[in-house]
């Protein structure tokens, strides 16, 4: 990786860090800086005079003036743009979307974000829970519920481990509408993250001694998987469409949603081996599986996993996306439909990361005052791009 994938890594890191008030560890394990550099990086994220003089400088931007210096710079076909909100923690210092061309990502040119007054609100936490007998349970934010078997608080539901089903396995099933994510804890300890418009099928209690099955039926996931060591080394698998993920213990990522003919299944910790047809192959860490429903065909590639994993975190973290790429997973999160109507502007890529908490507005905004497109239209849940 060269330095300065190492830097904008780093920064997608520290920025998510800061974004969920924890210690940017990730600086502090990093050795492309000394600590007197970190120590400097430090103290221009806290020190309030640096921060208020900074805002002064930030404030004196002439977006036109500065966009048409910029502009003649870019000698690629796709307009590659650094969507870096939180590039403000070694750039410009604060905590919201600012794009960069990658021709002055170090020349400092950035912009100020700009608000909407009719804000689209992001996604929450919410889910519909299916039981056996076939009732449906809604699962909000800010509410509890309990079943004989689990409770939730509203934000995850968490099943009974010491519960074990001797008899038969009795099936759950958890669907996350457009807009919502949820958690599940299984009753093995297993975590699952669930993203916008998917559905798990799980059982309610594992049979000690026989394989722990899951599956997903389509959506995404990411599972932070109980060690087999645990559970008399019984095998866990994920099965999605036709694909089967088997690991020991072991955190990965799968995205299959009904509207894409691609399955990805990225590991970021242990060993999973993915079985299609009569092939297996073995995934090791920062590997991604990409399997090609239609063709039959797998291919494994070597990636950042944070750009695949950050939405668990609160953070869409993208690189070398396409503008349409991006608004699927943003109209997902956000319940909307978008509708190209300047088709030329699809292509165009980006880099950098996106607060789920952050309203659409905002990224509308910056995106036309960036002339990527002429206007953007809203009518009810439909966004229209011109």
């Amino acid at each position: 990786m060269s330095i300065f994938n190492e830097i904008v890594t780093l920064t997608k890191q520290v920025a998510a860090s800061i974004l969920k008030k924890e210690p940017p560890v990730s600086l502090d394990k990093s050795v492309i800086f000394d600590e007197d550099d970190k120590k400097y990086i430090v103290k221009n994220l806290t020190d309030k005079s640096i921060i208020s003089a900074r805002d002064k400088l930030k404030s004196e931007i002439n977006r036109e003036e500065d966009w048409h210096r910029i502009k003649p710079k870019s000698n690629i076909p796709t307009q590659k743009l650094y969507w870096q909100y939180a590039a403000a923690a070694f750039i410009a210092g604060i905590l919201s979307i600012t794009f960069f061309f990658k021709d002055s990502l170090f020349n400092n040119e950035s912009k100020k974000p700009i608000i909407s007054n009719l804000p689209i609100q992001p996604g929450t936490d919410k889910a519909t829970l299916t039981l056996e007998d076939g009732t449906n349970i809604t699962l909000t934010e800010g509410t509890k519920h309990q079943t004989q078997n689990a409770e939730s608080n509203g934000e995850r539901i968490v099943y009974n481990a010491k519960q074990q089903n001797k008899k038969k396995i009795v099936y759950n099933y958890l669907t996350i509408p457009r807009g919502g994510q949820f958690q599940v804890t299984l009753s093995d300890g297993t975590h699952v993250w669930l993203n916008s418009e998917s559905q798990l099928k799980y059982p309610v209690s594992f049979t000690e001694g026989i394989s722990r099955s899951v599956a997903l039926i389509y959506g995404e996931a990411y599972f932070d998987v109980s060690s087999s060591k645990n559970h008399r080394n019984t095998r866990f698998q994920v099965l999605n469409k036709d694909q089967v993920v088997e690991v020991l213990g072991t955190e990965f990522n799968i995205k299959a949603y009904k509207d894409e003919t691609n399955i990805y299944t990225t590991l970021v910790e242990g060993k999973v081996a993915i079985s299609y047809s009569d092939k297996r192959h073995n995934l090791i860490p920062n590997q991604q599986a990409n399997y090609n429903l239609k063709k039959n065909m797998l291919k494994i590639s070597t990636i950042d996993v944070y750009n695949e994993t950050s939405w668990k975190d609160g953070v869409f973290s993208f690189e070398d996306k396409s503008l349409k790429k991006i608004m699927k997973v943003l109209s997902r999160w956000y319940d909307v439909e978008v509708v190209f109507k300047n088709k030329a502007v699809e292509n165009e890529e980006f880099i950098g990361n996106l607060r789920k908490t952050q309203n659409l507005n905002e990224i509308l905004e910056t995106i036309k005052n960036f002339r990527i497109i002429k206007d953007y239209k809203i009518s009810n849940k439909t966004i229209t791009l011109k």
